[in-house]
């Protein structure tokens, strides 16, 4: 069965860079037209601008929006923007940060930080895409991207896996809420993925720790944007119709064989 996602507008929060920069083009690739909701246009790795590379590559229309998820009107004025294009169908809550270390160091602000983007970010996002399913009455799909850390505990890794823990257990409740209402509502739980986010805000790739860490992983290796991005494109599609209520994990394996995460999956 093709996967077409024609005539479907998508919001990506994140969606400049790294796995909502992949996940974006990847929906765009299938028909879908995409709002990019970030608070920078420029991606992190450098490059075109996500909105910019989907206009050009492909069929789908695409506008950027520029969005801080910790704010209830950014995030709305985001599916606003996906209303106007035809009609929201797909919500990824993807966007994310990070913050690591003991959790002597962390301070109120980090938790402030972190659980506004990763956690209230989720639920504003989520809040907005049910309005504007309900209003329209239309079926639609919200997918919330966890973490590995929302699924195992990780040694100075405490904020960011009660905040990804947190965004699994909401997307099981949302998806008993929302289900009735022939709204699908599901998660992805990617493990380390080589991102300039994880390059740059909790180093691993390229460090002799990080090859030692590839060594646990079955699969022996550290997954890519591109993992991230096929797992929500089947999420958004028909092929998933039956699929709410659960958590897809993207870890090479390594949650299964006793396998610790020390480092958040983004």
């Amino acid at each position: 069965m093709p996967i077409s996602l024609t005539d479907e507008t998508a919001v990506v929060t994140g969606g400049a860079s790294g796995n909502g920069r992949e996940i974006a083009l990847r929906l765009a690739e299938h028909g879908a037209d995409i709002v990019v909701a970030d608070v920078r246009e420029q991606p992190r790795e450098g490059g075109t601008p996500t909105h910019e590379r989907v206009t050009t590559e492909t069929d789908a229309d695409a506008k950027f929006v520029e969005c801080d998820v910790s704010e209830w009107d950014d995030v709305s004025r985001a599916v606003a923007a996906a209303d106007a294009l035809g009609g929201l169908g797909v919500m990824v809550n993807n966007a994310g940060i990070i913050r690591t270390g003991p959790v002597t160091n962390l301070s109120e602000a980090d938790f402030d930080a972190v659980m506004g983007v990763n956690l209230k970010g989720v639920f504003f996002g989520a809040k907005a895409a049910a309005q504007s399913f309900r209003e329209r009455d239309a079926d639609g799909s919200i997918i919330n991207v966890s973490s590995l850390s929302g699924l195992v505990g990780g040694a100075n890794n405490s904020l960011y896996s009660a905040s990804k823990g947190a965004v699994r257990l909401f997307t099981y409740a949302l998806a008993a809420e929302l289900g009735p209402h022939g709204v699908r509502v599901n998660a992805v739980h990617p493990g380390p993925i080589e991102t300039k986010m994880i390059e740059e805000d909790a180093p691993i790739v390229g460090t002799d720790h990080g090859e030692a860490y590839k060594e646990t992983i079955p699969l022996q290796r550290f997954g890519e944007p591109s993992d991230v991005a096929d797992a929500v494109l089947y999420l958004a599609s028909d092929l998933a119709s039956f699929t709410t209520g659960s958590s897809l994990v993207l870890d090479g394996g390594l949650s299964n064989t006793g396998g610790v995460s020390q480092t958040p999956g983004r």
